[in-house]
């Protein structure tokens, strides 16, 4: 990574990433996650005074997006014989990457373990265990959990799944973005002006930027972390790793205090601008999306809204917004 201003880094170029890798990514994915609602929202794009097209990845069996890269990811590993029934993939998670990588595991026929910290969504740990993979809950947050897989995929010699490390994961996600593209070129959605994306770990922004970058027209690529978790706004920023303290957020999803070196380099060239938004923005947005959209929204999904109201240089024209995931915990 270098020290120069974001929009002076160029591209660093990366197969999976390709037009063509990603559009042959997308047949490669299990039907289940694929051709998600996409329309223009009345009601949103009344609030934002332009057209607002939403892009729901929870209506499917993971309640969230990670379904889609991690499907890539297990499976290539598995083809390769690097996962087995007997020796397990490995990944820390705060939840939805978690899911996506025991639904994927067990359709392959292979182990998953998957590692959670202390706090994480019940909801989430819930269903990774219904996807029959192993759940290690440890550390006080995300990062120390990630430590922990780390160390335990290294002891027995597992292969170690990373989230914004192993490229095939925003290969998926860019598969959104297509199927977006594709739905303008048909007439059916306006062009996009700007486009807004959770940002935690970086897969998602990372592959939803190569292809908008490629297929997108003059789109604005505009990434969304939170104001208590800024650590890959700052490191972004300055072109470097910065981690911080703590990652102090509700939204689990988007709770980054490590960054991933790989998802940092990945970014340059892919992205116009990163956005910090605050806890009562995020928990507003939350609120709109759920009444506006009749569904659940979780507090990362809720990101992308509250990025579109808060950024200045917000350009004439539809706006897309990606309403990533639904698993929250609900009170009962």
């Amino acid at each position: 990574m270098s020290s120069t201003a974001p929009g002076d880094r160029p591209a660093v170029a990366h197969p999976h990433l390709a037009p063509d890798a990603i559009r042959a990514a997308l047949g490669a994915i299990a039907p289940e996650f694929r051709g998600t609602p996409q329309y223009v929202h009345d009601g949103l794009s009344a609030l934002a005074a332009a057209p607002v097209i939403v892009k729901i990845e929870s209506a499917n069996p993971v309640g969230a997006f990670k379904g889609r890269g991690t499907w890539l990811a297990v499976h290539a590993l598995a083809a390769h014989g690097d996962t087995t029934a007997d020796r397990p993939v490995v990944v820390a998670s705060t939840g939805n990457f978690g899911q996506g990588v025991a639904y994927a595991a067990r359709a392959a026929g292979v182990r998953a373990v998957v590692f959670c910290d202390e706090h994480a969504n019940a909801r989430k740990v819930a269903k990774i265990r219904r996807f029959g993979a192993e759940v290690r809950q440890t550390g006080r947050d995300f990062d120390e959990a990630r430590a922990a897989s780390e160390a335990y995929a290294a002891s027995y010699g597992y292969p170690l799944l990373v989230d914004g490390d192993d490229v095939l994961v925003a290969t998926g996600a860019a598969t959104m973005a297509l199927e977006v593209t594709d739905a303008v070129e048909r007439g059916e959605l306006p062009p996009i002006a700007n486009a807004y994306v959770p940002l935690g770990n970086g897969a998602l922004l990372v592959g939803v930027g190569a292809w908008l970058r490629e297929r997108g027209g003059e789109c604005r690529i505009v990434g969304i972390q939170a104001e208590g978790a800024p650590s890959m706004e700052r490191s972004w920023r300055v072109g470097r790793v910065i981690e911080t303290e703590h990652a102090t957020t509700y939204a689990e999803g988007i709770a980054t205090r490590v960054p991933v070196p790989a998802a940092l380099t990945l970014m340059d060239g892919r992205v116009d601008e990163v956005l910090l938004v605050g806890e009562s923005s995020l928990h507003e947005a939350q609120r709109v999306l759920t009444s506006e959209l009749g569904i659940t929204a979780e507090g990362s999904a809720a990101a992308s809204w509250a990025g579109l109201l808060a950024d200045p240089d917000r350009r004439p024209g539809a706006c897309l917004v990606l309403v990533t995931g639904a698993n929250v915990v609900v009170a009962g």
